[in-house]
């Protein structure tokens, strides 16, 4: 019988594209297959970026190795159709992990960099490794539920629509048991080469959520501001993990009042 074939990640277009503006990669969280959720999330900039969001399909198992060098052959293939600069790398929690294994083997190919409340401290919450060691013997039924369980530690309910609920809800349960255990596992075995990143010059924004109640965003993103020589924190006070759903937080906006956008 022949292999089933498997879908490749690819480079979604959430917004108007405008290959005049700056190219900005956003790397999503676990729910990167939720694709609902990514036009929520990056909605607003397309007021100066061309956006591209980085999907990787539900029966794609793979390592962080591998993911690198996708994210960077996907981004290398948008620049030859139109070169630019500058070119923005996002990372959004799983994402940010994503992106700061981009850095650390390719750390010139963006040139301004944005970290959200990134899972880089996952491995230092002790509740979360002991779940995600025990995840592989959970029912199958508990696993549907548990994605509507763990919607309030991923967001401040009360901050967010319905619609964005719902596309959050969606966006948790989407991915194959089997794919959530392999991502659950990659953010366990998650590290950094600090060194290499230390030797970053380029522009970071570190942007944390003080009500994070799945990770400690704030902590972690004072730990990356030492780390690296050129960055700068914002923290949100009210919001929690998933803040990029929440109706007060525009990330273009948020650019903006940092001074990180060419806009």
């Amino acid at each position: 019988m022949p292999s089933k074939i498997r879908s490749q990640p690819y480079f979604l277009t959430t917004q108007f594209s405008n290959p005049n503006y700056p190219l900005l990669v956003f790397l999503p969280g676990m729910d990167e297959t939720g694709k609902e959720l990514m036009y929520i999330q990056t909605a607003g900039l397309e007021a100066a970026f061309d956006v591209r969001c980085f999907v990787i399909p539900p029966d794609e198992l793979t390592s962080w190795d591998q993911m690198t060098e996708q994210v960077v052959s996907l981004t290398k293939i948008e620049l030859e159709k139109v070169p630019r600069s500058p070119v923005y790398l996002c990372g959004e929690s799983f994402g940010g992990c994503l992106a700061l294994k981009i850095l650390e083997k390719y750390p010139q190919l963006f040139t301004k960099i944005i970290l959200i409340n990134s899972a880089s401290s996952f491995h230092r919450v002790p509740w979360l490794n002991l779940g995600s060691l025990l995840f592989p013997y959970t029912p199958q039924f508990f696993y549907k539920i548990s994605s509507f369980l763990s919607l309030p530690f991923l967001a401040n309910l009360s901050q967010i629509s319905p619609a964005a609920s719902i596309a959050l809800s969606k966006s948790t349960s989407s991915a194959p048991k089997e794919t959530a255990n392999q991502r659950l596992s990659l953010m366990r075995e998650f590290n950094i080469d600090e060194n290499k990143l230390s030797q970053i010059t380029q522009p970071v924004l570190l942007i944390a959520s003080k009500n994070d109640r799945l990770l400690p965003s704030e902590a972690e993103v004072k730990r990356l501001n030492n780390i690296f020589s050129n960055s700068q924190v914002i923290t949100l006070p009210h919001s929690g993990h998933a803040c990029l759903v929440e109706r007060d937080i525009n990330l273009f906006q948020i650019l903006l009042s940092a001074n990180f956008s060419v806009a």
